[in-house]
């Protein structure tokens, strides 16, 4: 993602006239200093403008702190990177891989599980595992490997994917099978075999990859978003859940919602680029993602954010609007066979 694009004119804002720090000592400059009122009586629109600025930026300040508090139920927690344990799930290339990348590049301990074995060396603390994640059993092996030689993880990253870029009637069994074992179904084994010992120590996080599409399907998509919506459920489930039935509020959850990424998984599809939705660079999803969990925190990683909010607003919106959305969506979206 390069270039001005929405996001990079939303940060300007949220930054200069929505920021409140910047906001309040305009307006109460305007109101109460001589300089500030001869300003105004040459320019009296500035006033009304700041009055409708006003509530706006700080309001929205106090809607990050509100939301920030809610998702990690008013408490805080402490992480120590020297024994923090993350299972990574698909970090053998693409996005998984930068993860890996910046997470070794602080001495962080990283197990990768994968099918595929990396192509590159390495970080020193970061170790790969050869395994099925679709399958528990393997899972289980796995994790007994992790536990003898890196320790107890208590951070879950559940980053893995397939696609398969094929319409309802032209995708195999086998195809949608492995496309929900890949992107729904592992997200349970992992989570049964490493949440205990988290809520346990009442300590650690789990981060659920998902995707715009979970939000607003398209064609050639369709199992692709059903499967991204069910992981967007599957966040919104287990963050209420470790609070409430198993005690454990101190269990961050981190929900990640990319738009396109250029990665191998969108190889087969020639996705448009846009001012608003513009093609993600690996590093650029990895770098976000890596910052929020060194936060310790629980949170949402929404890329583009322009796109990402339009996508979240998709069903409260009328049926008009979202049909337009999704016949947009067909024309950025098309599967090369």
């Amino acid at each position: 993602m390069t270039g001005f694009t929405a996001d990079v004119f939303g940060k300007f804002l949220q930054s200069t006239i929505f920021d409140p720090w910047k906001i309040v000592p305009l307006f109460l400059c305007a109101q109460y200093t001589t300089a500030g009122s001869e300003i105004v009586q040459q320019y009296p629109q500035l006033l009304g403008a700041l009055k409708v600025l006003l509530p706006l930026a700080v309001g929205r300040r106090l809607n990050a702190w509100l939301s920030r508090r809610a998702v990690n139920n008013g408490v805080s927690d402490k992480y120590d990177w020297s024994r923090e344990v993350i299972v990574l799930t698909g970090g053998s290339n693409g996005i998984g891989k930068q993860i890996a990348d910046r997470f070794g590049a602080r001495g962080i301990k990283v197990a990768i599980l994968d099918i595929q074995p990396p192509t590159e060396q390495l970080p020193q603390s970061v170790h790969f595992h050869q395994c099925d994640i679709t399958s528990p059993s393997a899972i289980a092996a796995a994790a007994k490997d992790i536990r003898a030689t890196l320790g107890e993880p208590t951070i879950l990253i559940n980053n893995a994917g397939v696609m398969s870029g094929r319409t309802l009637l032209n995708s195999t069994e086998a195809q949608t099978r492995l496309i929900f074992e890949v992107n729904t179904m592992s997200h349970y084994w992992l989570s049964r075999e490493f949440l205990p010992s988290m809520i346990a120590n009442n300590h650690g996080m789990v981060v659920t990859v998902a995707s715009h599409a979970g939000y607003t399907t398209t064609p050639n998509m369709v199992d692709y978003s059903a499967t991204k919506a069910a992981s967007i459920a599957f966040h919104e489930g287990i963050s209420v859940e470790l609070a409430t039935r198993y005690k454990a509020p101190r269990v961050r959850t981190v929900l990640v919602t990319p738009g396109f990424a250029q990665t191998t998984l969108i190889k087969d599809l020639t996705p448009e680029d846009s001012w608003i939705g513009p093609l993600l660079h690996p590093e650029t999803v990895a770098d976000q993602m890596v910052e929020q969990v060194l936060t310790g925190q629980s949170g949402h990683v929404n890329l583009p954010g322009s796109a990402g909010w339009i996508a979240r607003c998709m069903r409260a919106s009328p049926l008009w609007f979202q049909c337009a959305i999704r016949k947009r969506l067909e024309r950025r979206v098309r599967a090369v066979f």
